[in-house]
């Protein structure tokens, strides 16, 4: 006879029994624990923090969004204002070259008035780049009574200096031979011992000018610094029109001449107007201050 394993039935009231049992066990231990769940509170405070949350997004989103907007109206802004500092440097630098032309003009005006003869004043315009020939343009030619020849002095910082002569002679444009080029020579005196030479020119604008043919026996005369003139002992330059200063003297043993070296009066390289001078016709304005 085989046995049978003994068999637990729980039978369904009892299970629903035990069941209520543990329910009423647990809710009286939550209750007498402290430990109080209110699902309505809890559900509440979750969707609130959520809430919260969106609310502290959303504020941090429209927070970078408003710093962008700052950032690009104060880019413009910083643009705006740069571009007014240019503005006004620019303003600034033209009045300020206006002013130094208008300068430049009086002491023109100033000089013409009072010139001896016939004046007319000219803008420089072009000059050799490659210094092959030192030529300068100037915007004057035959149309305002430019010729040949004529002697082109100007009036630099308050300084009357000899520039050269005109070489060539356009419709509206003249050509200018300066007295630092090779081929120019001009009769020259020494202003203090009244001594007789030749100027010449070495070839560039900031090259000092070679003065020849000043006999050695003048030396202790000369000193440094002394101002050359135009002799005015030909017909294509003016008298006693400043040439430049002595800078250097040199004696050699087989030479019978001194080699002096001249600083010219004017910087050429700075020179943007000279006057192109009429040695035919007398300046009108000149005689009535005369006649004052």
């Amino acid at each position: 006879m085989a046995l049978r394993k003994p068999q637990f039935l729980l039978k369904p009231s009892l299970f629903v029994l035990v069941l209520l049992v543990l329910i009423s066990g647990t809710m009286l231990a939550l209750s007498s624990g402290g430990f109080i769940v209110n699902f309505k509170t809890a559900g509440f405070s979750a969707l609130s923090a959520l809430q919260k949350g969106t609310r502290a997004v959303y504020s941090s989103i429209t927070g970078v969004v408003s710093a962008v907007q700052e950032i690009s109206v104060l880019r413009e802004e910083y643009q705006r204002l740069t571009q007014q500092l240019e503005n006004y440097e620019y303003m600034q630098q033209n009045n300020a070259e206006i002013r130094r032309e208008n300068e430049r003009l009086k002491e023109q005006l100033a000089f013409t008035t009072q010139f001896e003869y016939k004046s007319h004043p000219a803008q420089i315009i072009g000059r050799d780049p490659n210094n092959q020939y030192s030529f300068i343009t100037i915007n004057k030619g035959s149309r305002q009574g430019i010729k040949k020849n004529m002697p082109v002095i100007a009036v630099q910082n308050g300084t009357i200096g000899l520039v050269g002569k005109v070489l060539q002679v356009g419709y509206t444009t003249s050509m200018v031979m300066p007295i630092y080029d090779y081929d120019s020579n001009v009769s020259a005196r020494i202003q203090n011992t009244r001594d007789v030479g030749l100027v010449s020119g070495l070839g560039w604008e900031d090259s000092p000018l070679s003065m020849k043919y000043i006999k050695k026996r003048v030396l202790p005369d000369l000193q440094y610094g002394d101002l050359v003139v135009t002799s005015g002992e030909n017909e294509n330059y003016l008298k006693d029109i400043p040439i430049g200063y002595i800078s250097t003297i040199t004696v050699q043993d087989y030479d019978s001449s001194l080699n002096i070296e001249l600083t010219p009066v004017l910087d050429f390289g700075r020179l943007e107007t000279v006057i192109v001078v009429d040695m035919k016709e007398i300046n009108p304005d000149a005689e009535k201050e005369d006649n004052k």
